[in-house]
């Protein structure tokens, strides 16, 4: 899969920009019409009947022969009219239906079993709108064996932004989408490789995809293209960044209608699985007590906890007979036995035991991932960008930060695989 692929040499520029970790390549010759891939294209869509129109319109026109591609919606539970959308206006596309949200991975994945035997599955979100050439600029490197997956170019809905243009993550798996909210620049116009390919517009060898068993369904919803990517490279394979695969997307549409504990909940437990399957064992050793320390130190942050003397036996020693004393004598007796506690703080609690609650169960996982290693973790970890990017500005945040980074030998394991561009978005 892998032999065409031609990296050029650190410090090499590329678009005004220098290449110091080795990550850009050469991609071959436009391919011929007879030699593309037959492709399905998996939808997944929940309540976003104001999104189908675009997305389909742009998907009918594609630059690419009608007789090698599918369109695949699943549909997860919608009430808003989107099924009968579907029916009455794109009647060409397959449809799934399933009677409740079962999550974008299971989604995709059933997706895929829909399809009519593809040699290459693409996934788009349902709030995209894509350039006639993006299928074609997609799948063209797989087609030529340069790689197994690839990730498009995503502009925000009106092309005055950046959304994506390739991924990273920091050391305990907060996902990094490289260029977002930056202006567009040169700098996003070269191909290179990538640690994952967003879920939102990407394409990958369908038979890997098979192999590889596809996105991990006990993620539901996010990251689960952050795991996917990572344990593409441990195979073997690789992911590439394809910036003629131009797409434009309304970002975060579908998250911005859950409640937000909800969505932290995913983005703070997914995250930590990611890590817990992926690294090898001698990363995984310091990575894994630091990831728990800064993931506990963030739920501290947000927990709401204005006070903490009810909780301090010294102070109630040193009040005998004060209002700290008597609180401490009324909770000893059970009047005060709980204390309020937010639910971002609720939800991130529940997120770290999903883990810890079920360690028989993740470590197992952890050594199936772990079976297919064909690639050192050394070779991926300049895949990262970001491995130091601090995510809170609290001042003990950044101190453990920087402590565990430190003194866990994390910064010694991350020397020198640090992208030169622009920190990314918070």
């Amino acid at each position: 899969m892998m032999g065409f692929v031609k990296n050029l040499l650190g410090g090499k520029k590329r678009g005004g920009k220098v290449d110091p970790l080795g990550l850009a390549v050469e991609l071959g010759e436009p391919v011929a019409d007879g030699d593309l891939p037959r492709c399905s294209i998996v939808i997944l869509n929940w309540n976003g009947k104001h999104h189908l129109a675009p997305c389909f319109e742009t998907l009918r026109d594609l630059d690419y022969p009608s007789d090698k591609y599918e369109v695949v919606l699943v549909d997860n539970g919608s009430t808003d009219g989107s099924l009968e959308e579907m029916r009455e206006e794109h009647s060409w596309v397959k449809l799934v239906e399933n009677a409740e949200n079962a999550g974008f991975s299971k989604g995709c994945n059933q997706g895929v079993k829909a399809s009519s035997s593809p040699e290459v599955v693409v996934f788009l979100n349902n709030d995209m709108r894509v350039e006639e050439a993006w299928l074609r600029e997609l799948v063209s490197p797989i087609a030529r064996g340069e790689c197994a997956a690839t990730t498009a170019k995503m502009y925000s809905w009106d092309g005055k932004l950046m959304n994506s243009a390739g991924g990273g993550m920091n050391f305990h798996g907060i996902g990094i989408q490289r260029g977002y909210l930056e202006d567009p620049g040169p700098e996003h116009d070269w191909a290179r490789k990538t640690l994952f390919a967003c879920g939102g517009a990407m394409a990958m060898d369908a038979a890997i995809y098979e192999e590889l068993n596809g996105f991990d369904e006990e993620f539901f919803a996010y990251y689960e293209d952050v795991d996917l990517g990572w344990r593409t490279w441990i195979a073997g394979h690789e992911v590439i960044y394809t910036p003629k695969a131009v797409c434009y997307h309304h970002h975060s549409s579908t998250s911005k209608r859950l409640p937000p504990e909800m969505v932290r909940l995913l983005q703070v437990r997914n995250p930590l699985l990611v890590c817990f399957k992926n690294y090898g064992d001698e990363a995984f050793g310091k990575a894994f007590p630091a990831l728990l320390a800064l993931a506990v130190r963030r739920m501290f942050v947000c927990g709401g906890i204005e006070d903490d003397a009810p909780f301090r036996i010294e102070r109630a020693q040193a009040d005998s007979t004060g209002p700290v004393r008597k609180m401490w004598e009324r909770a000893r007796g059970g009047a005060e036995s709980t204390y309020p506690l937010t639910r971002i703080a609720t939800a991130d609690l529940i997120g770290l035991n999903d883990l810890l609650g079920d360690w028989d169960h993740w470590m197992e996982r952890r050594r199936e991932v772990q079976a297919t290693r064909e690639r050192s973790d050394e070779e991926i970890f300049r895949l990262f960008l970001k491995p130091a990017w601090c995510v809170e500005d609290e001042a003990g945040y950044k101190e453990l930060h920087e402590g565990v980074l430190r003194d866990f030998g994390l910064a010694e394991l991350f020397d020198g695989l640090t992208d030169a561009g622009p920190e990314p978005h918070r």
